[in-house]
């Protein structure tokens, strides 16, 4: 009799991809509260009125008050395509394609979806480039 290999996974589960699901909602939560604080901050710095004396920033760390506008508005430049990445690994699990490597079309692990949840690329595939 002949052995039958174990079938490879080729997508998770809808329990798994609720367990996803969740974690990038509150990532994404996080993300927009942290954009508004930094477009706020843009925004203030463009006045001059006494508002731009007082700490904005209690999302960043220590030194960003020192932070010129450019940088700032680098950071949220940065920060509004990670959520654009966030939402748009939420359609992935509504589709229920999330966790696939668009490269190798083989699952990502989910240690590296927990880390990187929006991530489309399997470290093997992210290798290569």
């Amino acid at each position: 009799m002949e052995k039958e290999k174990p079938v490879e996974k080729v997508r998770y589960s809808d329990e798994e991809l609720q367990e996803f699901k969740e974690l990038i909602l509150e990532k994404l939560a996080k993300a927009k509260e942290e954009y508004e604080v930094l477009k706020g901050t843009v925004d203030l710095s463009a006045s001059n009125d006494t508002e731009d004396t007082s700490p904005t920033f209690k999302v960043l760390e220590e030194g960003a008050s020192s932070l010129t506008k450019e940088e700032v508005s680098q950071l949220a430049s940065r920060q509004y395509k990670f959520i654009q990445n966030l939402e748009a690994a939420l359609i992935r699990i509504e589709n229920k394609t999330y966790g696939i490597c668009r490269e190798t079309g083989k699952l990502i692990p989910k240690e590296r979806l927990r880390i990187v949840p929006h991530t489309t690329l399997s470290v093997e595939a992210k290798n290569k480039q």
